[in-house]
């Protein structure tokens, strides 16, 4: 099969399935556009960044914070914004605590990031250290409250905090000599200031959050001998989508139209950055060997937005059931329209391919 692309942004291909073993010819593209800080459009870059093969983490894999999650998800019912940044305190000035903040659409988040700090335990009491002021400071879930107590040399009284289990701060045993000198998280909610290490906290982040917390595994469905004798190796029937989505649900809105405005807060030098997503209709069109053809429009559903590298990718995508399998597809056209360009007809643009291909156009390749 081969897949032509007709944008200048990257796109890829793979086989999905549903929990009914049906089988999806599922065609991702990945735009990534200037973070504009002057409040101009954003234009896509030269350098593309492609869509993501495999989950990428802040380090070892499991015991860290998920940077970025594979682009490859067979469908999303909502749109996700990602945010991977830092909080820069107000006009350069070092501080113990800076407000950080999202706004797009439905979506209005903040929470406070606040200076390194330690579990002091003076005989019978906890309390914390006083924060380290900071003029800039990195938000990852690895700061963020949770953790895995692991200090008891009684592996019986091991736990883990399951809304995040890779943050910090958190332990269930909360003798001196095993919580004096941990570490405190660096994000908190902006009425819940951490006080005690055994108390349950909501872990604060603009990233993606693991496959394996709380959040998310109860959506994984229910893997056990039924799922064995009747569905294996299929999923199990009570396997939901929303296990697709990345983020948590005060990041999640409607699929991006394009023409919204997003501002950040406190996430760049500039302190309060505005800027609007680019409008842009992605158009996917699948030919069949046996010469029919199906188009649809792919869906924004997810926003990854890297302050600290000025840019932003939006990732769209398109899934199409199959009779039988991939092999029945030959083709598949990949197009982008703008404004001026959303009343094309998608056989105009495959008309004009032969003398675009040598220039502009790229094959993507399936990336199993």
């Amino acid at each position: 099969m081969e897949l032509i692309n007709a944008t200048k942004m990257l796109a890829g291909y793979t086989m999905g399935m549903d929990p009914s073993g049906r089988e999806y010819l599922l065609v991702v593209v990945k735009g990534t556009y200037s973070l504009p800080l002057d409040g101009s459009l954003p234009v896509l870059l030269e350098e593309q960044i492609p869509p993501v093969e495999a989950d990428v983490y802040t380090g070892d894999p499991g015991f860290s914070a998920p940077l970025y999650e594979t682009d490859y998800a067979l469908r999303k019912k909502r749109c996700d914004v990602i945010i991977n940044g830092s909080a820069y305190a107000p006009e350069g000035r070092a501080a113990t605590k800076v407000q950080v903040g999202l706004k797009l659409g439905p979506i209005k988040k903040a929470f406070n990031v606040v200076g390194d700090r330690v579990w002091e335990s003076p005989r019978y009491s906890i309390g914390s250290s006083f924060a380290i002021p900071f003029v800039t400071k990195s938000i990852t879930y690895d700061v963020a409250f949770g953790g895995t107590d692991d200090f008891h040399p009684d592996e019986n009284k091991h736990s883990a905090y399951m809304l995040n289990p890779i943050g910090c701060g958190y332990h269930h045993e909360i003798d001196s000599n095993l919580v004096d000198g941990t570490p405190l998280p660096n994000t908190e909610e902006l009425n819940a200031t951490v006080t005690m290490p055994h108390k349950k906290y909501r872990p604060m982040g603009f990233g993606v959050i693991g496959r394996n917390w709380k959040p998310r595994y109860r959506y994984a469905g229910t893997y056990d001998q039924n799922w064995l004798d009747n569905s294996f190796p299929f999923l199990p029937e009570d396997f939901q989508d929303e296990y697709f989505q990345c983020v948590p649900a005060d990041q999640q809105m409607n699929f991006i139209n394009g023409g919204e405005v997003v501002e950040l807060l406190n996430l760049t030098p500039q302190g309060r950055t505005l800027f609007k997503l680019p409008k842009v209709d992605v158009p996917v069109c699948f030919f069949r060997k046996k010469g029919d053809k199906e188009e649809m429009l792919a869906v924004a559903d997810t926003l990854l937005i890297e302050p600290d590298q000025q840019r932003f990718s939006i990732t769209w995508r398109a899934s199409l059931p199959l009779k039988k399998n991939m092999f029945e597809i030959s083709q598949v056209l990949v197009d982008k329209r703008g404004n001026e360009q959303r009343g094309r007809n998608i056989d105009n643009v495959r008309t004009e391919l032969p003398d675009f291909i040598s220039s502009s156009v790229s094959k993507s390749t399936d990336p199993t």
